[in-house]
């Protein structure tokens, strides 16, 4: 092993503040020399690989990556791969047909117990919405309530969920709202769970693609699955959406974007947790809806990640004798790798995390984003108590 490679690899530890085998809970612990060697030459991809086999450790991993990306380290050492990974999502549509399931199976079908150990109680897997002193189960209402004022729901609405989940929002909004909810989902796992979840309430769904849905609905929402949607198929979704709705009608789009347009996620990403996944920017998306739907409202809520990654690795590390019944220790770590470089992106504010809503043919007298869910800690968010109509009391009381 070239002694070269190693102390290139503390120089660019050096300039991210690091310091190799140091003391502080940040710094990397190196155990075996391969991994100089294959860090240099695969970039983040040979990282997340070594860390994987355990060659290094690390007390803090997310503050490692913090001062890593602070750096600017992951574009200064990029793995030989780069360049056909760029080619391959820039002209090829990984989203496709067959190809559109494939995220359903590599990551949402790896075992519901996993999810439920990690999620708040409705299993929701994206950004929460945080206020001083919220728990997980809050954050993650506050964020529903978010959506669905923003939404301007009625009861009796019929409402369509791309991307359903573990059918948490849809549940929210029926038992909520009184709204129908028809959620679609690429995983077989989540249909099994999302249908006994939401059974007894108006919520039907399915395993279906976006693309192939084509029913009237009042209001259209998506949270988190926008990432998966590919930039050759951003045109489509937004067609699917404005074919669906009709002419009063709304839609919400909940996703992570770029400040910039690219075209590929990180190596290791790609292959160890979302495949074929990317996030868009600000100009695609608007691109993607220019003559179908007018964009009404953009917010950005990305500072709410960090803490809703923090929470959700606490809660794999707090059931860690129960998830070892399923996953092996190089699963935890990879877990681990992926919850925690993700909140340090997230908390550098890397990436935004977009709440965007659009209309169909524009709202009269202009729309209105309503009064955001953040000082009613006292009104106990989990029961939504000021919110929910009186047929959906009565159905309690009944």
């Amino acid at each position: 092993m070239s002694s070269g490679l190693q102390r290139r690899t503390e120089s660019l530890l050096e300039a991210a503040g690091l310091e190799l085998n140091g003391s502080r809970p940040e710094d990397p612990q190196v155990h075996d020399s391969r991994f100089f060697r294959r860090v240099l030459a695969q970039g983040s991809l040979g990282l997340g690989e070594a860390y994987m086999d355990g060659w290094w450790d690390c007390e803090r991993l997310d503050r490692f990556f913090e001062a890593v990306l602070r750096a600017g380290l992951d574009r200064r050492v990029r793995g030989a791969g780069f360049v056909w990974d760029y080619l391959k999502a820039r002209l090829l549509n990984l989203q496709y047909g067959r190809r559109a399931f494939r995220v359903g199976e590599h990551h949402y079908d790896i075992g519901n117990e996993l999810y439920r150990c990690m999620l708040d109680r409705r299993m929701i897997y994206s950004c929460a919405f945080w206020a001083e002193g919220d728990d997980l189960d809050t954050a993650q209402a506050r964020k529903l309530e978010m959506v669905a004022r923003k939404l301007y729901l009625k009861p009796g609405m019929r409402v369509l969920d791309i991307g359903c989940g573990w059918g948490g929002a849809a549940r929210y909004l029926a038992e909520h709202y009184d709204v129908q909810v028809v959620g679609v989902t690429v995983s077989r796992e989540q249909v099994e769970f999302a249908r006994e979840y939401c059974k007894g309430l108006p919520v039907e769904i399915r395993l279906q693609d976006y693309r192939d849905v084509n029913e009237r609905f009042d209001r259209v929402f998506s949270i988190g699955m926008f990432e998966h949607v590919g930039h050759r198929n951003y045109r489509a979704y937004m067609e699917t959406t404005r074919r669906v709705l009709p002419d009063d009608g709304l839609s919400l789009l909940h996703t992570i974007g770029a400040h910039r347009t690219q075209y590929q996620t990180d190596p290791w990403v790609a292959r160890y947790i979302f495949p074929n996944s990317m996030v868009p920017s600000m100009a695609q998306i608007s691109r993607a809806g220019e003559h179908l739907l007018r964009l009404e409202d953009s917010h950005n809520i990305s500072v709410n990640y960090d803490p809703t990654l923090m929470a959700w690795h606490r809660n794999v590390e707090a059931h860690r004798d129960v998830l070892s019944r399923h996953y092996d220790e190089r699963f935890f770590r990879m877990w681990r790798y992926y919850l925690l470089s993700c909140a340090a992106s997230f908390r550098l504010q890397r990436n935004p995390v977009w709440q965007i809503v659009f209309s169909a043919e524009g709202v009269p007298g202009g729309y209105r984003r309503p009064a955001l869910p953040l000082e009613e800690t006292g009104t106990g968010l989990g029961q939504e108590k000021d919110v929910r109509s009186a047929s959906t009391r009565s159905r309690e009381m009944a």
